[in-house]
């Protein structure tokens, strides 16, 4: 059977290491199982104050770090939501399918917008957008982590709502988790993932940080007092700090973090274990990042045109939708 995927990325900040580990690289290599949509979902990046330079500058180093870090034009679509009106359009057809008890139970308007006069409309209704981001492709798999959860089985429940009251025009996706062991969380809070929207990137590594600000932020990492033979091991609820970075050697390594705890006897050498190992990994991406910034020209090229195919395919879904509301 031949499975469709679809993963966006929204500029609310830097790329990080976790977005790479747990996003990008997994990207890159389910583009031969299966037919790949992957998009910058710029339209939700507007759902809170921002400033408009930033925000193109932001989608910008995306367009190139989404290259650098492995999509691959000739094996999947690489995209701008805002390019494809269809999005914003299935939008509203979606909005008139969903209930605002749906939408007040979503945990990001619950922590970032109720009850505060100046929350953006888009705030509250984005979970519909990122519905009609999904439903427009016919997925088949979403792979989704546990934040981004709840909008997805919104976005179920909106299509199979939509088929037994309009008619079946929607594929019901399946969602599909990345593996636990990919999640690297804030090296200074390791109870909170390594975020792209984090401002002050004390305990954040982003994909261009060079070799020296990685090495300054590793060794900064939050650890614990424990001076012991045994201190460098894995225990979640105990060590989270030294497990993060266990974590994080571990993804970048493809080992485990028991295997990356192995004669390890000191946070000092676990730190210098991590950043070597993030290095290694941030190098490669880097250095193609430099050379496809000197062909802007390329970038514009691939994204136009992943940005036409995704106006082909989205247009009978977007015509279906329409017809079958009475439009």
């Amino acid at each position: 059977m031949s499975h469709t995927r679809l993963s966006l990325l929204t500029p609310s900040g830097h790329l990080t290491l976790g977005n790479y580990l747990g996003a990008l690289r997994p990207m890159a290599a389910q583009q031969d199982d299966a037919t790949c949509y992957y998009g910058i979902s710029d339209l939700h990046a507007m759902t809170t104050a921002h400033d408009p330079t930033t925000l193109r500058d932001l989608i910008a180093e995306f367009r190139v770090l989404m290259l650098a870090c492995g999509l691959d034009p000739t094996r999947a679509t690489l995209f701008r939501q805002s390019s494809v009106p269809a999005h914003a359009e299935l939008a509203y057809l979606l909005e008139c399918t969903t209930y605002v008890g749906e939408l007040n139970r979503m945990i990001q308007f619950k922590e970032k917008g109720r009850g505060r006069p100046m929350t953006r409309a888009s705030l509250h209704t984005y979970p519909v957008l990122m519905a009609s981001d999904i439903l427009l492709y016919r997925p088949t798999h979403v792979p989704v982590g546990d934040d981004q959860r709840q909008h997805v089985e919104l976005a179920r429940d909106v299509a199979q709502r939509f088929n037994l009251t309009y008619g079946p025009v929607f594929t019901v996706p399946e969602i599909t988790v990345p593996p636990a062991g990919a999640r690297v969380m804030d090296l200074a809070d390791p109870t909170r993932k390594m975020s792209k929207s984090t401002r002050e990137g004390a305990g954040v590594i982003r994909l261009l940080d060079d070799p020296d600000v990685v090495r300054r932020k590793i060794a900064r990492a939050v650890t614990d007092s424990d001076t012991g033979p045994s201190a460098v091991r894995v225990d979640r609820d105990a060590k989270p700090g030294v497990t993060n970075l266990l974590d994080l050697v571990a993804a970048c390594t493809g080992t485990s973090p028991e295997e990356a705890a192995d004669g390890v006897p000191t946070y000092g050498a676990l730190k210098k274990l991590a950043t070597d190992a993030a290095v290694a990994v941030l190098e490669p991406v880097q250095r193609r990042y430099a050379a496809l910034a000197a062909d802007p020209m390329y970038v514009e090229d691939v994204f136009a045109a992943g940005a036409a195919h995704c106006r082909e395919v989205t247009a009978p879904v977007l015509a279906a939708a329409r017809e079958a509301m009475g439009l």
